[in-house]
């Protein structure tokens, strides 16, 4: 045998095994662990394509579950019962000039309401179309508004317009089971200053909504006599025109008649459709004077254009206008009568609503002085006469609107329409803002809750019960096709993660108080059994701002819905907030603390734990988040500028930005116009880092706005100096917005956009300061007697300034000048600024 010899590994593959010998137990097992291998890919794979299927119907399922909370309403019950405003269950409320967006109308408040209104066009003018109907301020009357109003039985209104004036009158009478009658009384007189007495002619007009129906009823050819009609709220009725007189005891006038019977797909229509049936074909041929052609209704005939819109799909609805022409003097009465009241003792007409017209505003100037006492502190009769019309402008201000809002989430593609619901409000401006705004609507509640506790009740219960189930309320109410043709498109839309500054709080924080101080009194004791109904949403909504608008730190809170264009806004809005274009953060970001909304959540969280408190409930959790929120070293340490010795919001911040006039390129000898228009564009010329804002103005002053500083608090000397400084805040006329040192003053935040919230007065932030110098004033501390004489200037110098511009322009206005006084903006704006009456009546 010979050596063995050793074996050498080249790269030739081993000879196969013969098919004899069997593989070794270290291959099988090999093989084996192969094919176990391989048969846990391939289930891992399929555990994995299930799991991802599950995965991907559950993501599906939970997008589509969160894009409908959006628009699913509250679980809990309504605060209201589903008839609280039917004519049965409230009679006295049912019909009502709950259309404040046209300047003399009447509905009742129910989702489909046959509506009145009037219309009115001055003949032979120089203008050849000057038909008024809705409020608008390029009408540019002299004035108008309500003088006197009670928000339940009667009204008197003022229409100045160019050479003569409009008086317009309405009172109501219960009986029956639909809310009883009513009649208008419309007095016209031309000015002392007018070369001849004008030839108007006024429309008066009824329309359907989607149900009802309406028949004309004609006498002498073309005068309309009557309308009867039918709507299942209102059952039979039937509207009266009569004939024109120049007084109550004097015979008929001579006139000329015309009159429209039509169908219209919407009340947002009515203006167009008569402004399209008018014809110049009739003839006014008075005993006494040349024969005119004079402007009256006739056939209805739709425009016709070129690019033919589709056809409005909405049900045709019936639409009659009386037409009436006749020279000032006059005076015309128009009656509803309705069917179900049978044993009336006589018309509501002539001397008879004379009497009823005259004992109502009696009651009213009775009711008015017991309520304010403006005589008791020695207000002359012009100045209480103002005091009758800011608040008269809110109660006729009111409107009751019915529809969807459009609303969007971040879990929606589109918009959505939100369930049907129904509001029942004051309004900003009859003229500018007819709609519901959440903000405004608790400065509102604090005038109208001293005049009527139950107003203010229904009227936070119609809000909360819009309420969706994540707590969000949608913050601008545009409901129905009238008021939506008001919007412009960019503000239709209501997105769910945007607040609006929980002023219904205020608003709840007076209902209490004088259930407090006078529970036996009948006004206040429905507040309770309210209050209850009214908390299982109340919680939600408390919880919906402490989960959605927190802030980075604990306890902070930052406002949601900042503009995101940065590159065309000199300090982006924040249109949440109320304040809109008050400068916050030059660069907005998850980083920002607002003081406001600081302040706001400390109020809330102590009207919650009142709340909790009177009806039994856990109120302790509300109580402590109340303490801390008011804790002033929190608040110091969160929003108080060294620096600045002020309260700031904090966030990505640089002061070193302006509007600069972009660069367009425009190659030789190409021409000009066929290029982009050059845009202001913002410039930044220094990095923003994270600091205090400094912008000293209403922001600053919210911690004693509110009244969360301590009346012993350092902070308050610091905040009374800025306000009485003519260098920062104070005016004669009110304290300004920004102050007139800080680099945004006066400042335009895009090309289109003029200040706002940066300089000029607004009187809902004076009436917190008034209210908290006030309550400083009359509470032990160092600072007692200079809050004292504050608060004696500043009050006097608003009451005085609204009231002058009232008189010499005919109007409460939105804002005013910081440098002259004088009124601007929006009006009528007899919303918050006409809390100018409970500045007056010291009432806070």
């Amino acid at each position: 045998m010979g050596r063995q010899r050793k074996r050498v590994v080249t790269g030739e593959a081993a000879p196969p095994p013969r098919k004899d010998e069997k593989p070794s137990a270290f291959h099988r097992k090999d093989k084996k662990k192969k094919v176990n291998i391989g048969k846990m890919f391939i289930n891992i794979s399929i555990g994995l394509c299930i799991f991802s299927l599950i995965w991907f119907f559950y993501a599906i399922y939970m997008r589509s579950s969160l894009a409908k909370r959006v628009v699913t309403l509250h679980p809990s019950p309504h605060v209201l019962d589903a008839n609280s405003t039917d004519a049965k269950v409230s009679p006295e409320r049912f019909w009502g000039s709950y259309r404040p967006q046209v300047y003399f109308g009447m509905k009742t408040r129910s989702p489909r309401s046959i509506v009145t209104g009037m219309m009115w066009m001055r003949q032979f003018s120089d203008l050849d179309m000057n038909l008024r109907h809705t409020c608008e301020q390029g009408d540019r009357l002299q004035g108008y508004g309500w003088l006197m109003h009670d928000g339940l039985t009667f009204g008197v209104q003022e229409i100045r317009d160019n050479d003569f004036t409009l008086t317009t009158e309405f009172v109501k009478r219960m009986g029956g089971d639909h809310g009883g009658d009513w009649t208008w009384r419309v007095t016209a007189k031309q000015h002392s200053s007018a070369p001849q007495a004008p030839v108007i002619s006024l429309m008066f007009y009824a329309a359907a909504d989607a149900q009802g129906s309406l028949q004309a009823h004609v006498e002498e050819r073309n005068r309309l006599a009557s309308i009867t009609g039918f709507s299942e709220e209102l059952g039979n009725f039937k509207i009266t025109f009569r004939k024109p007189v120049t007084g109550e005891l004097s015979s008929a006038k001579y006139a000329t008649y015309n009159y429209l019977q039509t169908v219209s797909p919407g009340l947002e229509k009515l203006t167009d459709i008569v402004k399209y049936s008018l014809n110049r074909r009739f003839v006014y041929s008075p005993p006494s004077g040349e024969k005119r052609h004079y402007i009256g209704v006739d056939t209805y005939k739709p425009p016709h254009h070129q690019n033919q819109q589709k056809p409005d799909p909405r049900k045709e609805s019936d639409f009659v206008v009386y037409q009436v022409t006749v020279q000032t003097p006059f005076q015309i009465e128009v009656l509803f009568e309705s069917g179900s009241f049978h044993h009336r003792p006589n018309q509501l007409v002539g001397s008879i609503m004379t009497q009823e017209l005259e004992k109502r505003k009696a009651e009213f100037d009775a009711k008015f002085e017991k309520t304010f006492g403006l005589e008791k502190k020695g207000f002359s009769q012009a100045y209480i006469k103002f005091g009758k019309a800011a608040l008269s402008n809110m109660l006729g201000g009111m409107g009751y609107f019915f529809g969807q809002s459009v609303v969007q989430s971040v879990y929606n593609e589109y918009p959505l329409l939100y369930p049907e619901g129904a509001l029942f409000t004051a309004v900003p401006s009859r003229s500018f803002f007819p709609r519901g705004f959440l903000w405004d609507e608790g400065f509102h509640q604090l005038l109208l809750s001293k005049w009527e506790p139950q107003v203010t009740r229904e009227v936070i219960a119609h809000w909360i019960d819009l309420m969706n189930m994540e707590g969000w309320i949608p913050r601008e109410q545009i409901l129905g096709d009238e008021a939506r043709s008001k919007v412009p498109t960019e503000f239709i839309v209501q997105r769910n993660e945007n607040a609006n500054p929980p002023t219904l709080f205020l608003a709840l924080q007076e209902l209490i108080e004088q259930l407090s101080s006078n529970p036996d009194k009948a006004a206040s004791q429905p507040t309770l059994p309210f209050l209850r109904r009214l908390f299982p949403r109340l919680k939600t909504w408390y919880e919906w701002y402490n989960t959605t608008q927190t802030g980075p730190l604990p306890n902070s809170y930052r406002w949601r819905g900042r503009d995101k264009d940065t590159n065309l806004f000199l300090n982006p809005k924040t249109l949440t907030s109320g304040l809109d274009d008050y400068p916050r953060a030059s660069h907005p970001s998850a980083d920002e603390r607002h003081v406001d909304l600081h302040c706001w959540m400390a109020l809330s969280s102590g009207i919650m734990a009142k709340v909790a408190q009177l009806l039994g409930e856990p109120h302790e959790d509300y109580q402590l988040s109340h303490k801390v929120l008011s804790d002033n070293n929190l608040l110091s340490e969160l929003h108080w500028s060294e620096q600045h010795r002020a309260f700031s919001d904090f966030g990505n911040h640089t002061e070193d930005v302006s509007l600069q006039r972009e660069k367009v390129y425009v190659p030789p000898g190409q021409p000009r116009h066929q290029f982009p228009v050059a845009r202001l564009v913002r410039s930044v010329r220094r990095a923003p880092k994270a600091q205090y804002v400094n912008a000293l103005g209403y922001v600053s002053l919210f911690p004693f706005l509110l009244q969360i500083l301590q009346p012993d608090s350092p902070k308050l000397e610091h905040i009374f100096r800025d306000m009485r400084d003519s260098n920062k805040l104070w005016t004669p006329y009110g304290l300004r917005s920004l102050s007139k040192s800080d680099p945004l003053y006066m400042k335009r935040n895009t090309e289109h956009d003029a200040p706002y919230w940066r300089g000029p007065i607004w009187i809902n932030i004076n009436y917190l300061a008034v209210r908290a110098l006030h309550y400083y004033s009359h509470t032990e501390g160092p600072y007692q007697e200079k809050a004292a004489v504050l608060y004696e200037e500043l009050r006097t110098n608003i009451i005085n300034n609204v009231y002058r511009q009232y008189v010499e322009a005919g109007y409460i206005w939105e804002q005013y000048n910081d440098s002259t006084g004088r009124g601007q903006g929006s009006h009528p704006f007899t919303g918050w600024s006409s809390l100018t009456l409970l500045m007056m009546a010291e009432q806070y």
